[in-house]
């Protein structure tokens, strides 16, 4: 990196151009001002909740985003003041941005790695152009090797992989019972299934006799038929009056549409959004891989094209890496000759014009795939679904396309673009980021990794606390002057010379030993591996190397299994209603077995990175309870109780005091013609949730909304002698999350976030033993010293005679564990192992472990001391 001046911080020889921006106030930014270098690497750091992303995010891109939209139709432009304007003076020298955010996958099971990377496209064409047919099939067109499109799915599953089908058996599981008694257990209960009997009713069934005893023909119609007549319905009539009304031609009460049984069973189980009816349909069906397809969801004609001898479903199925071996022998010369031929491929010679497209399509796949290999997702399946990726492998993997995208001139915005990434696959991250800034891009991100961010040209420091205690620029200018910046806390990990290293102790043993054998689930392959209880253990290893499958499958599954252990998971949002339960497959099944003393494991408790929620109305409050208490307090006081104002009346769930436009979201849904829909703040209630007269009632000078909108360490504060509510509050504090507010709804929050919420509620309940923590990444989106803060409380539960097991990254705390195991040595099929294990020490001197020598690195402040 060129050397800086002293003078303003910019290369010598060189000018940055500037982003200048002026007087931002955005959430906890105190007015702040600053000048950011355009076309370099600038890294925002700060402690949790300090205002990094507000600067990055909800300033910057921000800015970018509703300049953006000024620029659009006027029918856009109309809506602009909805959309929402940061709270800054002015922002100058503000290029077009991209915002890639730290979030799960909203899409459905039919969205891949593969679509969304566009990689499937290229693989398809390749198919089409060069793929070898069986003699005398036809040419197919690239859209016939997809199974979401009418021409390439299989006519058989209609592109599903497998056949469903609702047996007479569990649609009739009792036939002694009548229609009445509800032996149609298909059928719904209440109103609905009230209806459907009535229907039968007026079609001529005797709903009162046993179901054996109706005619064949009535109980095969009742069941199969695919129609869907139009019923008159007779209310408060006897069987006998209704068919004496339909004989007569009365006019009915009201008409109603005929459902057969195994009709609204599968027209529930594929179009009903909730959740709970698609469990249900599911439980009266049954489902075997297509005999046509045998699962491969295509048409035997797409299937029967092969390419290097696999199928395009088999090359689908492949990792990554195997993908991109394969296109690299294409590149070999003399391929497509019968010299190059494999056993396998049993492929004729090609002629040289099939030759040439298949390098240039297979040049193009492996320009596209590079990237995603090299950000370590070489794992990755083309065909693996993008709800199952975590927010990191999401953000990496549309990180890898923007680099394909070869824009320039754009400043993107990253949020920890380092998260769930082994410090082993760092330095290629670095290589993309600075790909992209030396294409002519400017690269703004938040990051917590020691390593990234010393690889920035330009630091911004934003604190020196969280919420009210930050929102300042501590410093900004080159890495190297923030080492002389007493207060920051960002300094004192960053350099060698100021460090903090890891807190060092003596090393549980565990009094005993959880043991797991010949684990098999995903890429675990007869793993056998032991946990000693009452200890703190750290499983660490390269991205996909089987760390998560092992502590959210593997060790939970077993446990339920084999010990009978209380498993239960702190839990979120249930799956969106949106996926697409036809196509999500089959679960998949653990296997092995547990061992270990019962009474040490009575319970085990999942804290995952689920959302808490998945619409605006879930939020930090009302997931912990708190909001119970403070509705309490609020109708506790002097006006509320004059109104007869009760606890309710301050739910922004509950029509007596939310906002009658927004109903209690805050927020409506701005639809922008050709654009995608925005929400923006809802102009009845400015955003606070609930009408004007709740908004009336004050408890110490502020309105529900106004607490709502306060920062948890400022809640303490507030009501910090209220001892129904501090404990709540102390708890989202000792995990990190004092900056969060706690209005904050659970669609804003990272996974990161969700997770240490669901920890603070655990962390609230009564301290009790002989329970085992399985926590997944919880250091994510942690800046090293509230890491350190919230691995003490862990410490804390073990000491209390717990056990804590954690997947982690973050070197500095896997140097506190008790006990390691480094799982890989590779991702995906080259992972799945116990490469090492023991102390931190032990794995520190492993020569087969990646972990190693960076454990070793983290190690050495202590060792030497």
């Amino acid at each position: 990196m060129p050397a800086m001046s002293a003078k303003d911080g910019s290369p010598e020889g060189i000018r940055f151009d500037r982003v200048r921006v002026r007087g931002a106030r955005e959430h906890n930014l105190r007015s702040i001002d600053v000048d950011l270098p355009r076309d370099a690497l600038v890294v925002f750091t700060g402690v949790s909740g300090s205002g990094k992303s507000s600067l990055a995010f909800g300033t910057i891109y921000a800015e970018a985003q509703r300049r953006f939209f000024e620029s659009v139709a006027p029918y856009a432009r109309r809506l602009i003041d909805q959309v929402g304007v940061p709270d800054v003076d002015s922002i100058e020298g503000l290029p077009p941005a991209v915002a890639l955010p730290q979030r799960r996958s909203s899409g459905t099971a039919r969205s891949t790695v593969g679509s969304a990377t566009t990689v499937a496209n290229v693989v398809r064409m390749l198919f089409s152009r060069v793929g070898t047919y069986p003699a005398g099939a036809p040419t197919l067109f690239a859209e016939d090797f997809s199974a979401n499109t009418v021409q390439g799915a299989c006519p058989a599953c209609h592109g599903l992989g497998r056949i469903y089908d609702v047996p007479d058996e569990l649609m009739v599981p009792d036939d002694s019972l009548t229609v009445r008694e509800r032996a149609l257990a298909a059928w719904p209960t209440a109103w609905h299934g009230k209806q459907l009997q009535d229907s039968l009713i007026s079609l001529g069934y005797d709903i009162d006799v046993p179901w054996r005893s109706l005619p064949a023909d009535q109980r095969d119609w009742a069941l199969h038929t695919d129609e869907s007549p139009q019923v008159p319905i007779f209310r408060d009539l006897s069987p006998s009056q209704v068919r004496q009304a339909v004989a007569s031609g009365a006019e009915p009460s009201y008409m109603s549409t005929f459902l057969g049984v195994k009709r609204y069973v599968l027209d529930t189980f594929a179009n009903s959004k909730s959740a709970r009816m698609r469990e249900k349909a599911a439980e009266f069906m049954v489902s075997v891989r297509c005999p046509t397809c045998g699962g491969k969801r295509l048409r035997p004609d797409a299937l029967a094209v092969t390419f290097g001898g696999f199928d395009i479903t088999e090359v689908q199925a492949m990792p990554l890496d195997d993908v991109a071996r394969l296109m690299e022998a294409v590149l070999l010369p003399g391929w497509g000759t019968s010299k190059q031929q494999s056993g396998r491929s049993g492929e004729e010679d090609l002629p040289p014009e099939k030759r040439l497209a298949a390098q240039r399509l297979a040049a193009d796949l492996l320009q596209r795939l590079s990237p995603i290999i090299d950000l370590g997702l070489g794992y990755l399946t083309l065909d693996r679904t993008t709800p199952t990726l975590s927010s990191g492998e999401l953000q990496r993997m549309r990180l890898a396309t923007q680099v394909l995208s070869r824009l320039f001139g754009v400043v993107f915005v990253l949020d920890e673009p380092s998260a769930g990434l082994h410090p082993a696959d760092t330095e290629a991250l670095v290589g993309i980021l600075k790909s992209l800034r030396d294409s002519g891009n400017t690269v703004y991100y938040v990051e917590h990794s020691l390593d990234v961010i010393r690889e920035a040209d330009w630091i911004v420091d934003i604190g020196p606390g969280a919420g009210t205690a930050g929102g300042t620029v501590v410093y900004s200018g080159p890495i190297d002057g923030l080492r002389e910046v007493e207060e920051s806390f960002t300094r004192r990990y960053l350099f060698a010379d100021s460090s903090a290293p890891a807190p060092t102790r003596t090393r549980r043993r565990g009094d005993a030993l959880l043991s797991l054998t010949s684990v098999t689930r995903n890429n675990l392959s007869d793993v056998s591996v032991a946990f000693p209880l009452g200890a703190f253990t750290a499983i660490t290893g390269v991205s996909g190397s089987g760390k998560s499958t092992l502590i959210t499958h593997g060790i939970p599954d077993l446990l339920r299994s084999d010990l009978a252990s209380a498993t239960e998971e702190v839990e979120g949002e249930t799956e969106p209603a949106t996926e697409d339960p036809l196509v999500s497959g089959s679960p998949v099944a653990t296997s092995g077995r547990a061992s270990g003393p019962a009474d040490r494991v009575r319970r085990v408790v999942q804290v995952t990175q689920k959302p808490i929620g998945r619409t605006p109305r879930s939020n930090v409050a009302t997931y912990t309870g708190v909001f119970d208490q403070i509705r309490k307090r609020f109708a506790s006081t002097p006006d509320a109780r004059q109104r007869h104002y009760g606890a309710s009346r301050f739910s922004f769930n509950l029509p007596s005091g939310r906002c009658p436009v927004c109903k209690g979201e805050g927020m409506i849904e701005v639809e922008l013609l050709f654009l995608p829909t925005v929400h923006a703040p809802c102009s009845a209630c400015a955003g606070t949730r609930y009408n004007a007269e709740t908004l009336e009632i004050r408890l110490n000078g502020m309105t529900v909304a106004d607490v709502l909108a306060m920062s948890v360490s400022r809640a303490r504060d507030f009501f910090a002698d209220d001892a129904d509510v501090t404990p709540h509050l102390d708890a989202l504090l000792d995990v990190g999350l004092g900056y969060i507010s706690l209005g904050q709804s659970a669609t804003e929050l990272s996974g990161g976030e969700a997770q240490r919420v669901k920890l603070a509620s655990e962390l609230r309940r009564a301290p009790r033993g002989d329970t085992l923590y399985l926590l997944d990444e919880p250091t994510s989106g942690l800046h090293p010293a509230d890491a350190d803060r919230l691995i003490g409380h862990l410490q804390r539960l073990v000491d209390g005679g717990n056990t804590v097991i954690i997947v982690e990254h973050d070197m500095r705390v896997v140097a506190q564990a008790d006990w390691v195991i480094d799982l890989g040595p590779g991702a995906g099929d080259a992972g799945g192992h116990i490469v090492a294990e023991g102390t931190p020490e032990d794995v520190s001197k492993s020569d087969a472990s990646r972990t190693a020598p960076f454990l070793r690195a983290a190690l050495t402040p202590s060792l030497d001391a």
